[in-house]
């Protein structure tokens, strides 16, 4: 299924399975100004291809190789004979069909592989300027897009909440922050921050700054706590009360363990 919504001069391109009436994940693209920002999933490929022969689109960008995120990348090609940008290290990473868990198969399914080419410092397009911002943590190739006379900022899958409680296994909650401390040093008072599943935050340096105050009271808690000589799982159990479902529908590849592990002392 795929939707669009105007925001001013941007547009929301909101993708996901339909399975059985209802949507399994939405996941979000961003077009401005002929900039395609990410491509979805594969099994939104097609649908996606029909929205944008309706749109001027010149170039594309994916924010990282993660499957719903470069989904369309192969057809886009074929299809609108368009150049796509990502980071240097992914690269070799859409290029090729990488392993899938059950439930990303499910839920997104595998991108055909498609030749992507590296990210210059700066993409530019009529109208706007938008700087490359490298913001691994969510995955080593990760990348931000700024606008800074707008104030736009397109964090992909980097800032996704003010009160993160659970944790893909291979992220780095060190690199997470990091990044987003980058992106408060940005020029501006503000941005608006636009993710990748669709929340748009007018006042992106205030979430930010929230979110990281609330992990470093998480951390000092996860501290405490393992001073008492508790386990990570004891110490998810006293603060969260209980693991989520989504740990078990992805075999705990996202789960409230591997935030509370990644925020143990010594990590």
């Amino acid at each position: 299924m795929l939707k669009a919504n105007r925001c001013g001069e941007i547009t929301q391109i909101m993708m996901g399975r339909e399975l059985d009436g209802a949507v399994l994940y939405w996941t979000a693209a961003y077009l401005v100004d002929g900039l395609l920002i990410d491509t979805g999933c594969a099994y939104t490929a097609e649908e996606l291809i029909r929205f944008l022969g309706e749109h001027e689109v010149k170039q594309v960008v994916n924010t990282h190789h993660h499957e719903d995120h470069v989904g369309a990348n192969a057809l886009i090609q074929r299809e609108l004979g368009l150049d796509i940008f990502a980071h240097p290290l992914a690269l070799p990473l859409v290029d090729r069909r990488l392993p899938l868990r059950e439930y990303q198969e499910t839920v997104w399914g595998y991108p055909e592989p498609a030749a992507v080419r590296p990210l210059p410092e700066a993409i530019d397009t009529n109208r706007y300027h938008f700087e490359v911002i490298e913001t691994p943590g969510h995955s080593a190739d990760h990348v931000a897009l700024f606008e800074p006379v707008e104030g736009w900022c397109f964090t992909g899958d980097l800032f996704v909440s003010e009160n993160l409680k659970m944790l893909r296994a291979d992220e780095d909650i060190g690199g997470i922050i990091n990044s987003l401390e980058k992106l408060l040093e940005l020029p501006g008072d503000e941005l608006t921050l636009y993710t990748a599943i669709g929340r748009i935050f007018p006042e992106g340096k205030k979430a930010i700054s929230t979110f990281l105050g609330y992990l470093s009271g998480l951390r000092d808690e996860v501290a405490r706590l393992a001073g008492q000589s508790l386990s990570a799982p004891e110490i998810r159990d006293r603060i969260f009360a209980r693991e989520t479902q989504l740990a078990a529908l992805t075999g705990g590849h996202f789960s409230v363990l591997n935030l509370v592990e990644q925020l143990m002392p010594g990590k």
